[in-house]
């Protein structure tokens, strides 16, 4: 579309030059037609009104009689200040050339480093989790189609307070069992422990919360923590015991998050792990403390004040020579620098650690070094249950990935077999179409929604092929390619004399696809896309539905019918590529 907007300025700079040589705009807005009244395109005439001092049904009557000389518009109607106009044969077949071709040519292009997964090693990924893993897996796959060096990076969290409640809860509780004993995946086996420790840790806080005290300072007082934070002395001052203990906990993690990581389609270049840099974070808050960037409090705690940015004190080092998240993420961010020179770091991480990332920003300006302007927080919102509550994974009730994969998988079977349609599949086909189909429709339900919004997410309602769904997409590329594989002719580009409209709402939405990926990389938000892949699915079903394919007599319109068929489905190809969803062969 971006062709038939260039050309139609050119026209109306030549508009406004003869008739207002002095006021020549220096845009034109243009947008879709209202479907309540004709046209297909509109341009928004009250701010060029407003500048030649004109009323806006005056100009845009002006403005239409004048692109009626133009061979790209057949018909013209102001409403309003609005000029709707629509668009000729020799329109529709310049939009058919310039979007044959899918690729991309931008400006501006960049280095970047993209973190995101970063689980940590004391339970499995959870339902955050996957929201943060399929958004980061398609803004980086954006950024990558529009021309950028992206480099996907993950960080696994395998040390601090956290992990050390795990390996107590083992200690407590294990009884020198494991993953295989107990026919458990690693990543659960590990977090069965977290909640073990959790549990424990609330029942002998309650005397402390029956003084007064808060949750958080009650638990700390208990013999439990006292436990976990003298496991992470011990694990940060060398123990053999709590190395190898810690070796072996993490072990069964890594077994069990990777096995989770295939199915899901997930991967990263390179992966970091905080327990290589939290020294090299030590390091940089000792520099910046001998330097007088950072402070000591009267415990000995290092910390650095940004009260005069509208934040507090930010500690970087406990009293006991301990460190934080936020000391390995200095370390990271430095070493991701080195590793890559890249021109923005992009962290996907949720939106409660908003504070967090200003903090770093803050600290890497601070301590003056060169990549501080390129850091970036990718947040996004909250995945609620059904009932709008928070899942919570440190009270046993989490929507854990696998758990939430399986749901929406047997959703799909379910459907299918409800259909009727699961008669003419093997039994390992329809295994095969369930995971497909179920995996594409969690990865489009938490991919549909703009990143900054919270989801409310319900397995049943994700897989509904007749509900705005990836499956539903899913099924309209299936559609597509069973089309394609019963055409024996060759493809051709060259439409006919005259369109359906349904023939025109396709070309029109199929015209807009490269301008919806550069906004989605403007953006760095995928939503944008799913919604404009949905829609194709829309528009496509009820161009299939409206007019023949491959009985149409008419040769002519037979062949361009099949090709804009053929641009269909290469569109929802690598949309769905894009998105990270999987195109099935059958459904």
């Amino acid at each position: 579309m971006e062709s038939i907007y260039r050309l139609l300025k050119a026209v109306l700079i030549e508009f406004f030059k003869t008739n207002y040589s002095e006021c020549i705009p220096s845009d034109f807005i243009f947008q879709s037609t209202n479907k309540e009244h004709q046209g297909h395109i509109t341009l928004m005439v009250f701010p060029l009104a407003k500048l030649v001092k004109k009323s806006p049904d005056d100009l845009a009557n002006a403005i239409g009689i004048y692109l009626m000389s133009s061979d790209l518009i057949l018909g013209q109607q102001v409403i309003k200040g609005f000029l709707n106009l629509r668009l000729s044969p020799k329109a529709f077949q310049l939009l058919i050339q310039d979007n044959s071709d899918l690729k991309i040519e931008s400006k501006d292009l960049k280095k970047i480093v993209l973190e995101y997964c970063g689980p940590n090693t004391n339970k499995p990924i959870h339902i955050g989790h996957l929201r943060n893993m399929f958004l980061g897996y398609a803004v980086a796959a954006i950024l990558k189609e529009v021309g950028h060096d992206v480099h996907k990076v993950n960080i696994f969290n395998d040390r601090g307070i956290a992990i050390c409640k795990s390996m107590v809860g083992y200690m407590e509780y294990g009884n020198q069992t494991t993953p295989e004993s107990e026919g458990i995946k690693g990543d659960f086996f590990v977090g069965k422990f977290y909640v073990l420790f959790s549990t424990e840790c609330s029942r002998q806080a309650q005397p402390f919360i029956a003084q007064g005290m808060k949750k958080e300072e009650a638990e700390a007082q208990t013999a439990i923590f006292q436990k976990a934070n003298d496991l992470l002395i011990k694990w940060e001052n060398g123990d053999i015991e709590a190395i190898a203990l810690w070796n072996l906990m993490n072990g069964w993690f890594y077994d069990g998050v990777r096995k989770t990581y295939a199915r899901l389609g997930i991967d990263s270049e390179k992966d970091y792990y905080e327990s290589q840099e939290y020294k090299k974070g030590k390091d940089i808050v000792e520099i910046g403390y001998q330097s007088g960037v950072f402070q000591k409090d009267e415990t000995g705690a290092i910390y650095i004040d940004l009260t005069d940015k509208g934040l507090d004190k930010k500690f970087l080092q406990r009293s006991n020579g301990t460190s934080l998240y936020i000391t390995q993420d200095m370390a990271l961010v430095k070493q991701r620098f080195d590793d890559y020179r890249m021109d923005k770091m992009i962290y996907v991480v949720g939106d409660e650690q908003n504070y967090h990332f200003k903090v770093l920003k803050y600290i890497m300006e601070a301590m003056q070094e060169p990549f501080s302007k390129d850091i970036y927080h990718l947040s996004y919102g909250l995945v609620l249950g059904k009932d709008g509550s928070k899942f919570k994974s440190r009270e046993g009730t989490p929507a854990d990935a696998d758990m939430i994969l399986d749901a929406v998988v047997e959703e799909a079977k379910s459907q299918t077999l409800e259909s009727g349609k699961a008669e003419q599949f093997l039994e390992k086909e329809l295994k095969e179409i369930a995971e497909s189909v179920g995996l594409g429709a969690l990865k489009f339900a938490l991919l549909k929604v703009t990143a900054t919004k919270n989801i409310v997410f319900d397995p049943k309602e994700a897989v509904d092929l007749n509900g705005d769904t990836g499956s539903f997409i899913q099924y309209t590329y299936v559609r597509t390619k069973s089309l394609l594989s019963r055409w024996e002719g060759k493809l051709n580009a060259q439409m006919a004399t005259e369109l359906a409209a349904e023939e025109e709402d396709l070309i029109l939405h199929l015209s807009s696809f490269k301008s919806c990926l550069l906004r989605c990389a403007e953006a760095l938000d995928p939503a944008e896309l799913a919604l404009y892949t949905l829609n194709l699915a829309k528009i496509y079903n009820r161009f299939y539905a409206q007019v023949s394919v491959l009985k149409e007599e008419n040769i002519e319109k037979r062949n361009f019918r099949v090709f804009l068929t053929n641009l269909t489905n290469q569109v929802l190809s690598k949309s769905l590529t894009i998105l990270g969803v999987p195109l099935p062969e059958k459904m």
